[in-house]
């Protein structure tokens, strides 16, 4: 782990959803700093926060109140081009591999890097090609992903997000759709791929058996950082 400046620093965060009668505070005063090359796991039970907290980090959502810097940029009152610029620096694994149905797994990868627009495509076929080897689908290109298992599918959504060389990887339940063999070895694929790279990781999970993993853990109940 690196001790230097935080990559993800968030003070005095609030959010709300709803207007009105209607509106609702998720987060309460979050304070939490993340540093370059950390694994930080967050828990807590549903309804906690967890994605809201780490969809703001992400800049899917608009931060409303306090300070939230995500690798050197402040995020709160952003513009929106600000945001992108930002989103284009962060890789996301979802709890569904969210794969595109009519792409292979090859393509679904590549298309991670239509938005970096220095690279050419000769170079991100290869790149992509490089990175489904890394994850152990070298042989599975060409497949789309009504043939691949969960478990590849979900390699496949680890090699799209780390395609790209991102600074941040935001992984929201990875494992949930596995079974005990599988999610390990994701996680440690996660972990080892992410670790090569030099980013930090900040991973949601109810998954007891992968917090071994971890520098660090975050505990959020009811909107409330209990413990870092």
């Amino acid at each position: 782990m690196i001790t230097t400046d935080p990559i993800i620093s968030t003070q005095n965060i609030n959010y709300f959803f709803g207007k009105g009668i209607l509106r609702k505070q998720i987060l309460f005063n979050i304070n939490l700093d993340i540093y370059p090359g950390e694994i930080v796991i967050m828990t807590g039970p549903s309804g906690s926060g967890k994605t809201t907290l780490l969809s703001l980090i992400g800049a899917l959502r608009s931060c409303q109140q306090g300070s939230l810097k995500v690798i050197s940029k402040e995020l709160c009152n952003a513009k929106q081009n600000q945001l992108i610029k930002t989103r284009r620096q962060i890789g996301y694994i979802f709890q569904t591999h969210n794969l595109l149905d009519s792409l292979t797994a090859h393509q679904n990868v590549e298309i991670s890097l239509e938005l970096h627009h220095h690279l050419s495509w000769k170079t991100g076929q290869a790149k992509a090609a490089r990175m489904l080897a890394a994850v152990g689908l070298g042989n599975h290109l060409n497949y789309y992903p009504e043939n691949l298992s969960v478990g590849q599918k979900q390699r496949v959504a680890i090699a799209r997000a780390l395609v790209a060389n991102p600074k941040i990887i935001l992984a929201d339940e990875p494992t949930s759709a596995l079974d005990k063999q599988s999610g390990r070895d994701v996680v440690e694929l996660m972990r080892n791929l992410a670790q090569e790279q030099g980013c930090t990781i900040l991973l949601v999970t109810h998954d007891n058996r992968i917090l071994d993993i971890a520098h660090r853990i975050i505990h959020l109940e009811d909107g409330h950082i209990m413990s870092v």
